[in-house]
């Protein structure tokens, strides 16, 4: 096991579902007005302010105080934002190479990979990582991260019975991403 403390920015990424989508598409943009996002990413309107919101309460995005005319874009990244944005935009590409649709990550997908991807590979070893999980969440997200083929597990024939996951080829591409 590389790592015994989840990664902070990682943690930032997931915390909104469309912030990686959103930080990736304002950094290939340089920017970009509030309805091309909506457009772009097929987001709701609801959607898309609350994660604006998200994004500019960490210090991610701002309003672009140039704005006014058509060409110039309504949001930006700050200085703060262009370093996880870049991280973003390897996520996205990650998650576009493999198929993965945009906003399909739970809260905690990205984070579970990333420890599966760091030798994590038991239940409670995940739950520790990723301390305020709840195990409900971990356990809807490890399915989630089933269904899209990225996370086998597999029973272990124990008394009691124990599972161990781990990455399948999809599952290791979008972990070396969020490194």
């Amino acid at each position: 096991m590389r790592s015994t403390s989840p990664d902070s920015l990682l943690a930032q990424l997931t915390s909104h579902r469309w912030l990686v989508p959103l930080l990736a598409d304002l950094a290939a943009h340089r920017g970009a007005r509030f309805v091309e996002l909506i457009h772009r990413l097929g987001l709701s309107r609801d959607s898309c302010a609350r994660t604006l919101d998200a994004a500019a309460a960490i210090g991610w995005v701002q309003r672009n105080p140039g704005h006014g005319h058509p060409l110039r874009p309504e949001y930006i990244l700050t200085e703060k934002g262009n370093a996880a944005a870049a991280r973003a935009a390897t996520i996205a590409e990650a998650q576009r190479a493999i198929g993965l649709p945009t906003g399909a990550a739970t809260r905690w997908g990205l984070p579970l990979v990333a420890g599966i991807g760091a030798g994590h590979d038991r239940f409670n070893a995940l739950s520790r990582l990723l301390a305020p999980a709840t195990p409900r969440a971990l356990s809807q997200g490890l399915s989630a991260l089933g269904r899209y083929g990225l996370v086998t597990r597999e029973v272990l024939d124990m008394r009691p019975p124990a599972s161990r996951y781990d990455l399948t080829g999809s599952g290791r591409i979008l972990a070396e991403a969020c490194v």
